[in-house]
């Protein structure tokens, strides 16, 4: 990861300053070189499994399409590649006056986290700062971007401390952060294409209704739904206060499951492919197969692969070996990142 730079009496961040199961961007050289050297003419690029956006970050110079079912993926999204005009000062002073507030009262977070994922203090802060970014909004203080902007930076601060292995399906009991709660300024450029779009949908509703030269496709590998592995994010992220419950303090996630984590993949990713329009289909996709547990194993072969991208065009794969980040469950050696890209006939997309 790149290094945050202090910039006056608060800190920067930069896209890839966040954990995340299933991160690319360590394998932006790779993947970018194969759409440098394969693809031509590439103006738009849509990113329909977005994630934190690292993808998307290497085609900044292109007008953008993102997406991401998972709302706290969105607004990530949205602060970093967004076309709305936002004001650097007005965030600045925001982040300053977030990281020197102090807060005694009760919220949500406190009555609902305090001494798991974090401390109570840390809870007061993150409800705090969380509902005071949605009363400025509401009351015009704040644009759209802006308001992403901050929750990005939450979002965050929130990953840096959190008492996790880099996930939220457990916290560490009995554990202490010696580190407090700190925004930063996200770099969000201010020089987007302004036709960049951003979603938040079902990757295979949402591209019945785009238009791109290349859709990059990364979609969960597995049977682990990243609803529940970021669900806190999620939640702080949406800000609807649901109740929570289990030890884990999960909320109801029923409506953000992802079918490609289940066996219904192979019907997803035909009726997917079948419904892209675009000039080349990239997809990004490891060779897990049966090597992990059951959690862990690939759920489309890559039989079904080569069988689906190929009612579309010719298809060639490259592949570049790396270790993954995980969440400390797997060490699986010779991993490697396949991609797979289909050059559609003639007349398609």
């Amino acid at each position: 990861m790149e290094t945050a730079k202090s910039i006056g009496s608060y800190k920067t961040t930069l896209i890839n300053n966040r954990r995340y199961l299933g991160n690319k961007y360590r394998l932006l050289p790779f993947i970018s070189g194969v759409v440098e050297r394969e693809c031509r003419d590439i103006q738009v690029v849509a990113d329909i499994f977005a994630g934190t956006g690292a993808v998307s970050s290497a085609f900044s110079d292109k007008r953008l399409i993102t997406n991401d079912i998972m709302y706290s993926n969105y607004v990530c999204n949205f602060a970093w590649f967004g076309a709305q005009p936002y004001d650097p000062a007005k965030i600045a002073e925001l982040v300053v006056y977030y990281n020197t507030v102090i807060v005694a009262e009760e919220n949500y977070m406190t009555q609902n986290f305090a001494g798991t994922y974090f401390s109570r203090d840390d809870c007061a802060k993150i409800g705090f700062i969380r509902g005071d970014i949605e009363r400025r909004f509401h009351q015009g203080e704040l644009n759209h971007r802006e308001r992403a902007i901050l929750i990005t930076s939450l979002l965050y601060a929130m990953d840096k401390i959190a008492l996790t292995c880099g996930h939220y399906d457990a916290f560490r009991q009995g554990a202490t952060s010696d580190q407090p709660l700190e925004l930063r300024l996200p770099l969000a450029p201010q020089d987007n294409d302004p036709e960049n779009q951003c979603f938040n949908e079902d990757a295979n509703n949402l591209v019945k209704r785009i238009t791109a030269d290349l859709v990059y496709i990364d979609p969960p590998y597995n049977s682990r739904q990243y609803c529940d592995t970021y669900h806190l994010l999620e939640n702080v992220a949406r800000w609807e206060k649901p109740e929570v419950f289990g030890v884990a303090r999960k909320m109801d996630r029923r409506r953000l499951k992802s079918r490609y984590c289940t066996r219904e993949a192979v019907t997803a990713f035909e009726s997917l492919v079948a419904d892209i329009q675009a000039r080349y289909i990239l997809l990004s996709y490891n060779n897990m197969a049966t090597k992990g547990n059951s959690r862990s194993n690939a759920k489309l072969t890559d039989e079904d692969i080569l069988r689906i991208l190929r009612t579309r065009g010719e298809v060639k794969i490259f592949s570049s070996v790396y270790k993954a980040f995980s969440a400390g469950q797997s060490d699986i050696s010779d991993n490697a990142e396949r991609l797979f890209l289909c050059i559609c006939d003639e007349g398609e997309g």
